[in-house]
């Protein structure tokens, strides 16, 4: 049973990771667009690591790491 839930947070991780780039797909992608989608990987994988993989966890995880990531890829792009 728990294998089958680890299936499961990784799909959904996967899921999330494939939304969270196809912005990116247009061309080149900006910080910012590179920071969003390591963001909701990365929180993804920590929240669903840190729950044993709770689904509502991996997406708030997901969520939390795309927002954090997206602000620190806006900070780069202003920067350079």
């Amino acid at each position: 049973m728990k294998n089958a839930k680890n299936v499961r947070s990784l799909r959904t991780i996967a899921v999330i990771a494939l939304i969270a780039a196809l912005p990116g797909c247009a061309g080149n992608p900006s910080r910012q667009d590179i920071g969003t989608a390591t963001g909701a990987v990365v929180g993804g994988v920590v929240g669903s690591a840190l729950t044993y993989g709770n689904p509502a966890a991996t997406i708030g995880g997901a969520a939390a790491g795309g927002l954090i990531g997206n602000q620190i890829g806006r900070d780069m792009d202003r920067h350079h």
